[in-house]
C-alpha cells in the first residue's frame, strides 16, 4: 500500500452534486477520482427544478449549450383547493433577473447529468470509475484511504486528501461513521410519475404549474421542458408504495388528465418526502454533500439546488486550503454557512408541504379560508425566490460592512473590446472587487497596494462603468443598470464577491475597501496576522 496520492479529491457518487462538485475541482486545477457503484445515470424519476444559483453554476462549467435544448423556465405555480379555487400563487421575478438567468428552471435530469458526466470525460486530471463501490475511507491526518470494488470483484485502493460523500440520502458513509440526522419532522409518502406527451396532446393540461391541495390526495403538477410532464401523487393510507408504482395503477391515476394514448408513461417510483438535516457535516477529511447532508420536501423545488450550493460552497475552499492560501477555519465554515441556509430551505418547503398534505376537511377549509384572505390582499402571490436565504455565517465581513452574505447580481455587460454577455463570462468565479464608477478611484488603488504588498489572496478588479465606454480590460458597462441599482440600494461603493458568488462583504467608503479586504485575507490566514494591526475600519473606528 502506497501512501502516494491517487487525487487531491475523491468524489463517492457521480450523481449531479457529485458530478458538478468533480467539474468545479477540475476547474480549481484539482486532481480529481470519482466512483458511483451504478454503472448508469439512475433512471427514477428524481429532481424537474433548480434555481437561478444552480444555473449559474452549470454557466460557469460551459455546460449552457449542451443542456438548454433539456431546460425550460418555471411557470407560475397555483395551489388550489378541492373545489379548483386558486388558494395561492407563487411567481416568479421579472426581468431583468438579477443574476442573469431565469429565476428557476424545470428540467430532465438524465440528460443533465449526461452533459456533467460527458465534461468530466473530457476533462485532464479526472479519473472517473463506474459501476464501482466505495466499500470503506480510511481518514488520517494527511488525507485517505479509499477502498473499492469493481463490478468483477476486482479491489483496489485510492489516496485522496480530501473526500467527498455525494452518496445520496441512503449514504453507506454516513451510516458506517454512526452520523445522526435531526428530524425535521416531514415523513410522507408520494409517488412520482413522468410521461411524455405525444404530438399534439395534452391542449387541455394546465399552462401552469398546480398543487391540487384536495384532502383525498394531494397532487402536483408540473410542467416540464418539451413534451415531458410530471405528476406527483400523495399515497394514501393502506396503500402499498410498490403496488400504486405500477404502471396499471399509475394510469388510473393519470386518466382524470389524460387519455391513455395521449401520452408515454416514461418512468414512476414511489418515495418518502423526508426533512432531515444531518449534524455534523464534516469527519476530519471527509465532507458530506447533497442528500448524504439533507433532505428536503420537493414542494419548493430546492432539493438538488442545496446540493449544488454545498458544491459551490466547499469546492473554493478545498482548493484554497490545499494551496495554502487558506487555513483549516475556512473549512470549518462549510457547516457553518450551509447548515442553518439548509435548515431555513427545508422549513420553508416542509411549509408549503404542510398546506399541500392537509388530509382534514375542516382543518383544510379552514386553510382555504386563510389563504384566500392572504390572495386578496396580494393577488400577485409571492415570489419564489424570496424564499431563499443568504449566508447568516461563516467567511463574511464583520458587522458594519454592507450586503454580508447576499448573492451578488450578474448584468449583462460590455467590455473594454465591445463584446457583450454576462458578467461571470468575462470575470470568472475568483475573488471579485466590484468597484461603482463613482467610488474614490486613489482610496480603492491604495487599497489594492496595500493588498498586493501584504501578499493578499488573488483578487480581480472589476471597475462598473456609467454611460462612458470601457476602455481598459477592468472595465465594464452594464446595459441594464442591475448591479449598479443593487449596489446603490445597499449604499455601497465597492463589494467584495467571494468564488461562489455570494458577497463577503460591501463598502460605504472606499477608504473603507482596506479594511474589507484585510478582514478577508485575516480570516483566509489567521495566523499571518495574529501580530498585525487592523486598519482603523476593521477595528470600529469609523
Amino acid at each position: 500500500m502506497t501512501d502516494a496520492f491517487t487525487a487531491d479529491v475523491a468524489v463517492v457518487g457521480l450523481g449531479p452534486v457529485g458530478a458538478t462538485a468533480a467539474c468545479l475541482a477540475h476547474d480549481l486545477g484539482l486532481r480529481v477520482v470519482a466512483f458511483d457503484r451504478a454503472a448508469e445515470i439512475e433512471p427514477r424519476p428524481r429532481a424537474i427544478g433548480f434555481d437561478q444559483e444552480a444555473m449559474r453554476v452549470f454557466a460557469g462549467l460551459g455546460l449552457t449549450e449542451a443542456i438548454s435544448p433539456y431546460v425550460m423556465p418555471y411557470r407560475p405555480s397555483e395551489y388550489r383547493n378541492a373545489d379548483g379555487r386558486t388558494i395561492r400563487r407563487i411567481g416568479t421575478a421579472p426581468p431583468p433577473h438579477a443574476l442573469g438567468w431565469a429565476p428557476n428552471y424545470t428540467f430532465s435530469q438524465p440528460h443533465l447529468e449526461a452533459a456533467l458526466r460527458q465534461r468530466l470525460r473530457q476533462s485532464a486530471g479526472v479519473e472517473i470509475h463506474l459501476g464501482t463501490e466505495v466499500t470503506d475511507v480510511r481518514l488520517d491526518d494527511t488525507g485517505a484511504f479509499v477502498e473499492t470494488v469493481d463490478a468483477t470483484g476486482q479491489r483496489s485502493t485510492f489516496r485522496a486528501r480530501y473526500v467527498l460523500a455525494c452518496d445520496g440520502g441512503g449514504s453507506p458513509l454516513r451510516t458506517r461513521l454512526g452520523l445522526r440526522l435531526r428530524d425535521l419532522e416531514f415523513d410522507e409518502p408520494w409517488l412520482v410519475a413522468d410521461v411524455l406527451l405525444h404530438p399534439g396532446a395534452g391542449l387541455e393540461l394546465p399552462r401552469t404549474n398546480v398543487q391540487y391541495c384536495e384532502t383525498a390526495r394531494p397532487t402536483t403538477f408540473v410542467v416540464g421542458p418539451g413534451n415531458l410532464r410530471r405528476w406527483e401523487f400523495m399515497i394514501n393510507p393502506g396503500e402499498d408504495p410498490e403496488e400504486v408504482s405500477q404502471d396499471d395503477f399509475v394510469r388510473r391515476l393519470l386518466s382524470r388528465w389524460l387519455a391513455a394514448e395521449d401520452y408515454d408513461l416514461w418512468r414512476a417510483a414511489s418515495y418518502r418526502f423526508h426533512a432531515l438535516v444531518l449534524q455534523q457535516w464534516r469527519a476530519g477529511r471527509l465532507f458530506f454533500l447533497g442528500d448524504s447532508a439533507h433532505m428536503t420536501p420537493p414542494f419548493l423545488a430546492q432539493g438538488m439546488c442545496q446540493g449544488i450550493r454545498d458544491a459551490s460552497n466547499l469546492l473554493w475552499k478545498l482548493a484554497l486550503r490545499l494551496r495554502g492560501t487558506a487555513e483549516e477555519p475556512l473549512l470549518d465554515s462549510y457547516q457553518r454557512e450551509r447548515e442553518p441556509h439548509v435548515r431555513h430551505v427545508t422549513l420553508a418547503a416542509k411549509e408549503l408541504g404542510r398546506i399541500i398534505c392537509e388530509r382534514d376537511p375542516a382543518t383544510a377549509a379552514g386553510r382555504d379560508a386563510e389563504l384566500l384572505e392572504e390572495l386578496a390582499a396580494a393577488p400577485e402571490g409571492i415570489i419564489r425566490q424570496s424564499l431563499i436565504p443568504g449566508l447568516s455565517a461563516g467567511f463574511l465581513a464583520p458587522d458594519g460592512f454592507l450586503a454580508r452574505g447576499e448573492v451578488l447580481p450578474q448584468p449583462r455587460v460590455v467590455d473594454h473590446r465591445q463584446r457583450r454577455g454576462l458578467l461571470d463570462e468575462f470575470t470568472g468565479g475568483g475573488f471579485r472587487l466590484l468597484v461603482r464608477r463613482d467610488a474614490d478611484a486613489s482610496a480603492v488603488d491604495s487599497a489594492l497596494r496595500a493588498h498586493r504588498t501584504a501578499q493578499g489572496f488573488p483578487l480581480r478588479v472589476v471597475r462598473m462603468m456609467d454611460q462612458r465606454s470601457p476602455t481598459q480590460p477592468d472595465e465594464f458597462r452594464e446595459e441594464q443598470h442591475v448591479l449598479d441599482d443593487w449596489m446603490r440600494r445597499r449604499s455601497c461603493v465597492a463589494v467584495l464577491a467571494r468564488p461562489d458568488h455570494y458577497v463577503f462583504g460591501g463598502a460605504r467608503l472606499a477608504d473603507d475597501v482596506a479594511g474589507l479586504l484585510h478582514s478577508a485575507a485575516r480570516q483566509l490566514r489567521p495566523s499571518a496576522f495574529v501580530a498585525a494591526r487592523p486598519p482603523a475600519r476593521e477595528r470600529g473606528v469609523v
